[in-house]
């Protein structure tokens, strides 16, 4: 159930009316009218902005056309009060009747309780998509969680989601990793190895020595590179691929498609970018030219000549990218245009790619490439996730002694929990700086909100638990509490829990739409802090207990929006990746 889309809904209908009383002319673009809580719950439980995006396209003052269409709202037996504020919005208080409704609903839909209608169109979040060259550290971490909760979250919405991780296995960066792990080869051997300026230093590679070593004794010692490079570049990726599913998987992280870039470069004819070159070629935006030298200093790759240049600025760009470099090899944009090619091609309309900041340079090409390849029919939206500082105590942590360079995200993941990581990554928006500190993120307190959230779907475990003793006999399947009277749930505390209850199918709706999970996070917070309060309630009022043991039909009336409640967070936890604990120590 609902309520924002069923009032979207009657606002259309009332709309119509007052077109066919000709108060509103013919054919009025509704696409913007929207039903939302207002930004003061004191106004009342919906807002609408109709006749605001109305009235200048309908010709008429918007506060009239509010008056009016408030006075056709006013006629539905679901609606207390309809009054108009400010230029023209509307604020609709809504009959106690509808708000219990909302309780039945989610007690008899449970997980599916606020979840959408299946829509067409596949998505594909492209998220983690580390260089297989090292461990995966925090900021990895941050972009590994937000994507895989904002895949779980399209779901819940009603998308068909494929989960990606793009394989950096082609360029300089893992030859590199194939020249360290062959020096941890050497070292396995029992020779005596200093790591030079330019290899990873890291210890996670001894491993990969140690293996070299036992497959094949000294047999490597005494071929060229050209030899041995490509066999332990291979062996060392399987091995660093394997480590990051590991890690991964310790944060419930999954997914469905880990595609190899070098597989772009494979096959006849240079693989897919020779052949999306030549089919760009084809449409005219490939073109050979000079670009201008770039604003400032120049980079020291900077090269005054003639390149293969896509036309990007035909899309939205601001230059026109280079294609192949100097060399004649592929640059990294060809062979991501390939890439998001061969999205499109396996069925994504919609594309969402998660990077790190450091990417921001990225988005405008990639987003101009996914147009020309798809003839703009597929989209691409980059989120970026901004860095995580880590933090004991309020004071930075300090580097790792196995990783080298960085503290490692399984480090952070054994010594916290997954919970923690994945609702501490999500209670900020993806492009603010994350500070996370290892010492406050395992604190019982409400200033710890992954701690505050479980903790309320606990205490709502600990009601059910209570009333069992209380009421041996009352049966508290939601079927049975869904059918309760819930007329006396009338206390303000009572009104906000099911207030923000009605809220959970819009806030799903509209976090998807807007690629922000952390929304979710914010109102499951909320949502707690409701219930938390009116738990505070009822020790000093003891008639505003969850159960009360001289009061039957209050408990079971109150037993119902517990339920509801319980069900809600482990629900929307769920999609965030987080447990619901029936119990806390």
């Amino acid at each position: 159930m609902n309520i924002f889309a069923a009032f979207e809904a009657r606002i259309d209908e009332a709309l119509e009316t007052l077109t066919r009383a000709g108060t509103l002319p013919e054919g009025l673009d509704r696409a913007r009218v929207v039903v939302e809580p207002p930004r003061d719950p004191s106004h009342g439980d919906l807002a609408t902005n109709a006749a605001l995006v109305l009235a200048k396209e309908a010709r008429t003052n918007p506060k009239a056309l509010a008056e009016a269409l408030a006075a056709e709202l006013r006629t539905d037996p679901r609606v207390t009060e309809a009054s108009v504020a400010g230029p023209g919005f509307i604020n609709l208080r809504l009959d106690p009747s509808v708000h219990a409704e909302v309780v039945r609903a989610a007690l008899r839909e449970g997980e599916a309780y606020g979840r959408g209608a299946k829509a067409p169109g596949g998505v594909n979040v492209e998220y983690v998509s580390a260089n297989p060259t090292g461990p995966m550290h925090v900021g990895h971490g941050r972009g590994a969680v937000f994507g895989d909760a904002l895949a779980n979250l399209l779901v819940a919405a009603g998308r068909d989601v494929t989960r990606e991780y793009y394989i950096n296995d082609a360029g300089a960066q893992v030859d590199v990793l194939a020249r360290s792990a062959f020096l941890r080869y050497r070292e396995a051997l029992g020779e005596a190895v200093t790591i030079p300026e330019g290899l990873y230093p890291g210890d996670y590679l001894k491993p990969v020595g140690r293996a070299l070593a036992e497959a094949h004794g000294t047999a490597l010692l005494d071929r060229p590179e050209a030899e041995w490079l490509p066999l332990v570049r291979d062996v060392a990726i399987d091995r660093m691929m394997d480590r990051i599913r590991e890690d991964l998987a310790a944060l419930g992280i999954r997914h469905d498609v880990f595609f190899s870039e070098r597989t772009l470069q494979g096959g006849g004819n240079g693989g897919a970018v020779a052949a999306l070159i030549d089919d760009l070629r084809a449409k005219g935006l490939v073109y050979e030219g000079r670009l201008p030298p770039p604003k400032g200093q120049l980079p020291e790759d900077w090269e005054d000549r003639e390149q293969t240049l896509f036309r990007a600025t035909a899309f939205g760009d601001d230059i026109d990218r280079p294609l192949l470099k100097s060399d004649g090899t592929y640059t990294y944009f060809a062979s991501d245009i390939a890439y998001h090619r061969s999205k499109i091609e396996r069925g994504a309309v919609e594309l969402i790619d998660v990077l790190g900041a450091d990417h921001g340079g990225y988005v405008k090409r990639m987003q101009a490439a996914v147009k020309a390849v798809s003839d703009g029919r597929a989209v691409l939206d980059v989120k970026l996730c901004q860095l995580v500082r880590l933090l004991r105590g309020g004071e930075p942590v300090k580097m790792s002694k196995r990783a080298g360079e960085f503290v490692t995200l399984r480090e952070v993941i054994d010594e916290v929990g997954r919970d923690p990581v994945r609702f501490m990554m999500l209670y900020r928006k993806n492009d603010a700086t994350l500070d996370f500190d290892l010492a406050k993120v395992v604190e019982q307190s409400k200033d710890n909100p992954v701690f505050y959230v479980q903790y309320a779907h606990a205490r709502a475990a600990s009601v059910f638990r209570q009333a069992r003793e209380a009421f041996p006999d009352l049966d508290l399947s939601p079927q049975a509490l869904a059918a309760a009277d819930l007329s006396g749930l009338t206390d303000p505390g009572e009104v906000e829990m099911m207030r923000l209850i009605a809220q959970v199918p819009r806030v799903i709706e509209a976090a998807a739409a807007a690629h922000e999970p952390h929304r979710l996070a914010f109102h499951l917070y909320e949502l707690a802090s409701a219930f938390h309060s009116f738990w505070n309630k009822g020790k000093d009022l003891p008639q505003l207990r969850f159960v009360n043991q001289t009061d039957r039909l209050s408990t079971q009336a109150r037993l119902a929006l517990v339920g509801a409640l319980k069900g809600v967070l482990a629900a929307n936890l769920g999609i965030l990746g987080v447990t619901a604990p029936d119990e806390m120590r």
